[in-house]
């Protein structure tokens, strides 16, 4: 799972601000691990500076770079929550049974987030909207009247 990006330089010893950092604090602890393109890195230098999360970590990473933690390492979500990784690629279906595409990627939008499906469709992730997620079934069932009705 992705906790931040590699951002812009911030001094000269190869400190940077991560770009779209998780919330968790502890994930930037000097000494943690992470892992980088080419594998495990440490953190060696965590500071928050200008409100912003700067750390350095060797190996040194390039710019841009993901930053992800193993997925053995995530607490389990709360009863009704669900990792991102964990809602892409699954069906999504119209309560009524109209099937209306797959989760491509859960997008962050200013009052909520969006499941932008395969098929172009964008559904809130709010409670209106979204029934029940199985994760067991790999599917996700949404209330009617959300997604563009079929052309006939």
């Amino acid at each position: 799972m992705t906790v931040g990006r590699v951002g812009r330089p911030h001094g000269v010893a190869g400190a940077f601000v991560v770009e779209q950092p998780s919330d968790e604090a502890a994930r930037f602890a000097v000494g943690a691990t992470l892992v980088g393109p080419d594998g495990p890195v440490e953190v060696v230098e965590s500071k928050v500076s200008g409100g912003r999360r700067v750390v350095r970590v060797e190996p040194r990473v390039a710019r841009g770079a993901e930053l992800r933690v193993p997925r053995s390492e995530l607490e389990p979500p709360a009863e009704d929550e669900y990792y991102v990784f964990q809602l892409v690629g699954l069906e999504v279906v119209e309560e009524g049974g109209r099937a209306l595409g797959r989760v491509r990627e859960v997008a962050s939008y200013p009052a909520n987030d969006v499941l932008e499906l395969d098929s172009g469709a964008l559904l809130p992730l709010v409670e209106a909207c979204v029934r029940e997620v199985d994760l067991g079934a790999g599917r996700i069932l949404v209330a009617a009247g959300f997604a563009e009705p079929e052309a006939t």
